[in-house]
């Protein structure tokens, strides 16, 4: 007999999690004017808003935190986490900061300017927010499979090279900084990129002078599916394939509460000693001295132990292996979601799932409600909220797609969690028909609405 899948890991520590009654959830949600960031963690059974700093680490990363020099420069541990960027991704400069989204406000602070328009594979909100905040544009050059949910190219972060080349064509080449690959790519469902395809955009961009630059949040997701599912990778060690990943761009932002491993962290790794001298002066006004950024000593030591772990295949095995069994839950109870599965989340197409909702009501949001009342399982819209207003216009922008998003946080939940996260959403799906009013915005802010927006029913 075959011997069944199991985990590479056991567990060690648990954390108590309380159920609530539907009551006491749509109570909850009327006083957090039904935006779910405004929830309590303790109000919420099994939380799937992000991935991003919610997963367990390991006893060699607790152990690490207990090693960490704490000096304010040069220290024991920024040596350490140096010298596992560069191992594993070959840039040979590195400025540490407190999280992703402050290592891209580091950096487009040196190479975003107005009128700028920054190509690249559907950006993710902060990104968008930090190109539109310097009042320039990003431009999405996604191909086009990736908007069909049930169209099964294994590649749908991929970057439309056609696309891709207007941009050049068209534009000045001193308005486009560079050219951001966002790998796995998070708006088109955890979507990843071949590296056929990051070798032909990177060529493409040296004929026209452009540099490129890696989104890296979730890049060991990324290296395991090109392990699994482009053509001669499949004997390669994600490490291997991971050092060429980065072989084709000229640095890299990254949020290391993802496939770092850590609760907190980010960092910038770079080839060119003129952008980290420069950016090195933002790190200073924004976020500390050049060798810890934001970032404690003991978070720098756990993270350089959480990178070697995260491009280890049997984490990735496990983790990816989870994701993709909710996912099959889900399509074996009819629900729409994007397919493939992502590397780090289930992605549920809500206008399919709500089609009596208008999109002025806002139907991923919707859902997203709904799925709460019915289970307490918080999750996050990635629809017209997260694609906010239209710069100038001021009106709404309606992507493509229009998701929920169920993040699954890294060796935290069971698949006995995953079976109940299906069972609710099925019991939702089941009196969808019944669901045809959305909701309203009462207030929001200026940028990136979708975290403190608030909303009443419709």
């Amino acid at each position: 007999m075959k011997l069944p899948y199991a985990e590479p890991f056991r567990i060690k520590m648990v954390e108590e999690i309380r159920q609530s009654t539907r009551e006491e959830r749509e109570q909850w949600l009327k006083e957090a004017n039904y935006n779910l960031f405004n929830l309590k963690s303790s109000q919420v059974f099994i939380d799937l808003l992000t991935d991003s700093g919610t997963g367990a680490m390991s006893d060699r990363q607790w152990g690490a935190l207990m090693t960490g020099d704490e000096s304010y420069a040069g220290s024991r541990s920024f040596e350490q986490l140096q010298n596992a960027v560069e191992k594993i991704t070959g840039f040979k400069y590195l400025l540490p900061t407190h999280q992703g989204r402050a290592a891209e406000n580091v950096l487009f602070s040196v190479l975003v300017k107005e009128g700028n328009v920054v190509p690249g594979n559907s950006h993710f909100d902060t990104t968008k927010g930090h190109i539109e905040f310097r009042k320039a544009h990003a431009v999405d050059c996604t191909i086009d499979e990736a908007f069909d949910i049930n169209d099964l190219h294994p590649f749908k972060g991929n970057i439309n090279l056609e696309k891709l080349e207007e941009i050049y064509k068209s534009h000045p080449k001193e308005n486009i900084p560079f050219c951001l690959i966002t790998i796995t790519c998070n708006s088109s469902g955890g979507q990843p990129v071949s590296l056929e395809n990051m070798k032909a955009v990177r060529e493409l961009s040296n004929q026209y002078g452009i540099p490129v630059f890696f989104d890296s949040a979730r890049f060991a997701e990324n290296a395991y599916f090109i392990k699994k599912r482009e053509k001669g990778q499949e004997n390669r060690s994600i490490k291997d394939i991971c050092k060429e990943i980065f072989s084709y761009g000229d640095g890299m932002t990254m949020s290391s509460k993802k496939d770092g491993l850590v609760n907190i962290g980010g960092f910038i790794a770079l080839n060119s000693e003129e952008i980290f001298r420069k950016a090195s002066n933002f790190t200073i006004i924004y976020e500390g001295f050049i060798t810890y950024g934001g970032m404690a000593g003991r978070d720098m030591a756990a993270l350089a132990v959480g990178l070697d772990e995260a491009t280890e295949f049997a984490y990735l095995e496990s983790r990816i292996s989870q994701v993709e069994y909710l996912g099959n839950k889900l399509i074996e109870y009819g629900i729409p979601v994007q397919k493939p599965i992502g590397g780090h989340a289930v992605f549920i197409d809500s206008l399919n799932f709500l089609p009596n909702v208008s999109r002025a009501e806002y139907p991923a949001q919707t859902l997203g409600l709904e799925i709460y009342k019915e289970a307490g399982i918080r999750t996050v819209e990635i629809g017209t909220l997260l694609a906010d207003r239209d710069p100038e216009t001021r009106e709404n922008r309606y992507p493509k797609l229009e998701l929920v998003r169920l993040a699954i946080p890294r060796r935290t939940y069971t698949n006995n969690h995953m079976d109940y996260i299906a069972a609710g959403i099925k019991n939702v799906y089941e009196r969808r028909e019944e669901i045809s009013k959305g909701y309203k915005i009462t207030w929001e802010p200026d940028l990136l609405r979708h975290f403190t927006v608030q909303l009443e029913e419709a």
